[in-house]
């Protein structure tokens, strides 16, 4: 009996546990490949994500209405919030008051609060971030089926916008779309788009790249 259990002993030591250690591995190797996959994935920035961290990251973005600022005081929890523009283009803070934020630069912004909270803090440290873009809008008008104002996005073109505002009503004049501009010192410049042409594949380069504030007309 003793040799017998000896040999099943050796049979297990040699079939059996090498056949348990391998499946083991397998699993942990797959569950190790299931965590990397998730890491990686919740790793991978949206698209609004990297507008943000451009926002953050750019000096020379010019503050818009409705953009989300957030504001830090060092070792000044209190003063240090996330506050919305207003709509008049102003902000209001503790200590501060109300301050003109629409038209500046972070940097502009950090500068003239800094200035006020000398009054009562020493060597005060601002910083100022864009936390969210919302003033970067275009419009547009008339015969699509969600006509409106949206957020404007890196890279969105005027096709791009028709098909984000649901596309166009059974009659709208499709050759005769245009794209209303802002011009410094010209004042609305008027830039036509055929959109029968550009479906067709002639003249791709009318299909312009949209800047803030762009008004679409679809008659």
């Amino acid at each position: 009996m003793k040799n017998l259990a000896l040999k099943v002993i050796a049979v297990l030591v040699f079939f059996v546990l090498p056949s348990w250690v391998i499946v083991r591995a397998q699993e942990a190797n797959s569950q190790q490949a299931i965590d990397n996959a998730q890491t990686a994935e919740s790793n991978t920035p949206t698209q609004t994500d990297a507008l943000t961290k451009n926002a953050q990251a750019d000096t020379t973005y010019i503050i818009g209405n409705d953009d989300v600022l957030a504001i830090s005081v060092w070792k000044e929890p209190d003063l240090s919030k996330q506050i919305p523009v207003r709509s008049d283009g102003r902000i209001s803070l503790p200590l501060v008051g109300e301050v003109q934020a629409e038209g500046r630069t972070p940097p502009q912004l950090e500068q003239e609060i800094t200035a006020k909270l000398k009054s009562y803090i020493t060597n005060p440290q601002v910083t100022v971030i864009v936390q969210q873009i919302n003033s970067q809008k275009f419009n547009i008008l008339g015969q699509v089926n969600k006509p409106g104002s949206y957020p404007l996005t890196t890279g969105t073109t005027i096709v791009d916008a028709i098909a984000t505002a649901g596309g166009f009503r059974d009659f709208a004049k499709k050759k005769s779309i245009y794209v209303l501009r802002e011009s410094p010192g010209t004042g609305q410049i008027r830039l036509p788009f055929n959109y029968d042409k550009f479906i067709k594949g002639k003249d791709p380069s009318q299909n312009i790249q949209l800047k803030p504030h762009d008004t679409i007309f679809v008659p």
